[in-house]
């Protein structure tokens, strides 16, 4: 197939899929960590590929942005064979610490609880998305249009027409089917029509990069402070990123802090395990929602990651649930494809809905429970948490069950990860 990597030219590929009326077979429509992610999922699968993304490709990867990358994910990316090139550049943790604030009961897990070297990993934007878009760029079934602009799209009982401009100029493909990978506030979305349910957070979160003046030791820190869960997550460089949840207004009064003020305010909630710490570049400051799609597919439409589904980033769980998405949804494809099945029929689609809406869910409900159990100060409920950490810190079960449950090693794994 004709590559189309970041050229403005859009080339339609002389193969048996465009001799039936098909350009490609999809077309993923936002080429972020997700987007890339699943066209690389695709590589193997014998469905022509269309990544279209929207940014040029050096903006993309200089989002400021760090992720939890949890044990599936990373053998998801195993089993594509692009984890190679990720590992390198991130860093591994060993060791999680979840605390009620500062007090002295604490849950920890280890690597000996699950039987693994690695609990997880924790990546900055470029580190994940770099890696893949050079992978992208091999995969000869994946053409990669960057920069470019879907105009609309037409949606037919037989196929997909995309309008897209590149370069000033229109183009026209068509496809069996569109993947919605562009965001939560995802146009395509919007545009099928396709409604969601869910909530703003009375929070926001403040995220930042700094260097404590001693080790952070592979250990990644969630603490439930009253006014929302405070994370501390280990990044190379002996850095941590650091994400805090507060009242909206409180949040925007830290921000407005000069540096030396921030980092007083910071350390209290860090504590003095690393001593002092140093504040590395900007602060940002960003709403907390919750948000579930009644629909994750329509015909000839699929919806993955934040265009899917939003939730509290306690627990870093965000970006994971859409790896798992799009892992899944490449199964479903390639099964479907490799059956001589409609790739876009609403029916082959179901089967990647029915499997990863109810697991979204699950994780959605339990983040909203501990944001909401943990950042209050009501008296009964802060018993109940803090006799609930003392259980399961005693309960060998439960506290493995809520790991596995956290970084995806619950629920049915995808074929990618067997690999």
């Amino acid at each position: 197939m004709a590559q189309a990597q970041l050229s403005p030219k859009l080339s339609l590929p002389q193969t048996s899929t465009h001799k039936r009326g098909y350009d490609y077979d999809l077309v993923i429509v936002g080429g972020g960590i997700v987007g890339l992610t699943l066209a690389s999922a695709l590589k193997d699968s014998g469905l022509s590929v269309l990544l279209i993304e929207a940014k040029v490709e050096s903006a993309a990867v200089a989002k400021g942005q760090a992720y939890a990358v949890h044990m599936l994910s990373a053998l998801i990316y195993q089993g594509i064979g692009v984890w190679d090139k990720i590992l390198p550049n991130i860093e591994i943790y060993r060791k999680v610490r979840l605390s009620d604030a500062d007090r002295s009961t604490v849950v920890e897990w280890q690597t000996s609880d699950i039987g693994t070297q690695d609990l997880g990993y924790v990546a900055e934007h470029q580190a994940l998305l770099h890696p893949l878009q050079e992978f992208v760029k091999e995969c000869h079934n994946v053409t990669y249009l960057c920069p470019a602009e879907v105009i609309n799209i037409h949606y037919q009982p037989d196929m997909v027409t995309i309008n897209i401009k590149v370069a000033g100029e229109m183009r026209t493909v068509r496809s069996k089917l569109v993947v919605a990978a562009d965001g939560s506030r995802s146009p395509i979305r919007q545009a099928a029509g396709i409604t969601t349910k869910g909530w703003k957070y009375w929070q926001s979160c403040i995220v930042a990069f700094v260097k404590p003046e001693k080790s952070h030791n592979n250990t990644a820190y969630e603490k439930f402070w009253n006014s929302g869960p405070f994370a501390i997550l280990p990044l190379p460089g002996n850095r941590c990123r650091i994400v805090w949840t507060a009242p909206h207004e409180e949040a925007k009064a830290l921000c407005a802090l000069d540096d030396e003020q921030f980092l007083t305010e910071l350390q209290a909630r860090y504590g003095n395990q690393m001593g002092k710490l140093e504040l590395l570049g900007d602060r940002f400051i960003f709403q907390v929602q919750l948000m579930q799609s009644d629909r994750y597919v329509l015909h000839r439409l699929a919806l993955v990651g934040d265009a899917a589904h939003n939730c509290h980033p306690v627990g870093g769980q965000g970006l994971n649930l859409g790896i798992r998405d799009v892992a899944a949804l490449a199964q479903v494809l390639q099964e479907a494809h490799e059956k001589g099945e409609d790739i876009g029929n609403i029916k082959t689609l179901k089967r990647y809905e029915h499997w990863r809406k109810q697991e979204n869910l699950t994780i959605l409900g339990f983040t909203d429970l501990l944001d909401r159990v943990f950042s209050n100060n009501i008296w009964p409920v802060v018993i109940l948490r803090r006799i609930g950490l003392r259980v399961m810190r005693q309960v060998p079960f439960l506290k493995v069950f809520a790991l596995k449950l956290m970084i995806g090693l619950k629920g049915k794994t995808p074929k990618l990860a067997l690999r």
